[in-house]
Formats: structure tokens, C-alpha cells, sequence
């Protein structure tokens, strides 16, 4: 039972497989698009505030893209070094030795995101109501997840000493 259960680590692979094929195809994605936009901007000819308006917010939904893709190839790394094999070559800032650090990291990626796509509705906005309501929802998320890492190493730290 043992040997079996140390083995059933490697089912892992398969959520590391995905997320890194979903990352994949996030970041091939999003650098096609951004070819496509600066394409489409070069032959259309027009320089004018409304096309920098949209080229702006095309650059913008395509950086979100891209940071999606970063968090879950985050993931897919920190899932292997996590079960698989921590002894792969990383930059320091990507080493994960544990669940709270790789929770860590996605809640960085995450909060980036957010404010991303709040920064896309900024620049779309119009005047009308409701982007207040979401920056606020958007500032509640974030200082829930502060207050919940922020708790994690305070408690961390004590039961350390």
C-alpha cells in the first residue's frame, strides 16, 4: 500500500500536463493576436484617437492573455517541483518548495490580472455606472487575498519560533 500510494504522486502529471498545455496555448494565442493587431493597424492606414483607443485595448485584453498564461504555467512548474522533482533549473523567484508558496505566486498573477482587466474597462468606459462597483469588488478580492497571505505568514512565522 505504500509503494502505491507514493506512486499515485504521479498522477499530478496529468494536472501538470494540462495547465502547461493550456499555457501554451494561451501564450502562442495571445502572440498571434498581437501580430494580427499590429498588422491590421499597419493596413488600415488611419492614425486617429478612436484607433489608438482600440489598439490600446486590443494590447490590453492581449497582455490579460498573456498573464493567464504565465499563471498557469506557474502552476504547471510549481505542481512538478511540488510532486514530481524539485531539482529542475529555476530562477530563484520560481522556486517552489511548498503549496503556500506556489499560492503565492497565482495570487500575484491573479491580482495583476484583475487590475488588467479593470484597466480595460477603464479605457472603454464611457461614463456610464457600474465601473465603480467593479473596482471596488476588484479592491475587496485583493485585500481579501492580502489579508489571507498576509495571515498565512504571520501564522507561519509563529509556529516557527
Amino acid at each position: 500500500m505504500r509503494q502505491f500510494l507514493s506512486s499515485s504522486r504521479y498522477l499530478i502529471l496529468i494536472a501538470v500536463a494540462g495547465t502547461f498545455i493550456a499555457a501554451t496555448t494561451l501564450l502562442l494565442y495571445g502572440g498571434i493576436s498581437v501580430f494580427q493587431q499590429i498588422i491590421y493597424t499597419v493596413m488600415n492606414g488611419q492614425v486617429s484617437s478612436k484607433g489608438a483607443k482600440a489598439l490600446t485595448l486590443g494590447f490590453i485584453e492581449n497582455a490579460d492573455i498573456f498573464l493567464v498564461g504565465t499563471a498557469l504555467y506557474i502552476m504547471s512548474l510549481g505542481l512538478f517541483e511540488l510532486f514530481i522533482d524539485d531539482t529542475i533549473d529555476l530562477p530563484g523567484w520560481l522556486v517552489i518548495h511548498t503549496l503556500d508558496d506556489l499560492k503565492e505566486k497565482l495570487i500575484g498573477v491573479i491580482v495583476i490580472v484583475m487590475a488588467v482587466v479593470f484597466l480595460g474597462h477603464v479605457v472603454t468606459w464611457h461614463g456610464e455606472t457600474g465601473i465603480l462597483y467593479l473596482g471596488g469588488a476588484i479592491g475587496l478580492v485583493v485585500a481579501g487575498l492580502t489579508y489571507f497571505t498576509g495571515h498565512k505568514k504571520k501564522t507561519n512565522h509563529e509556529e516557527k519560533q
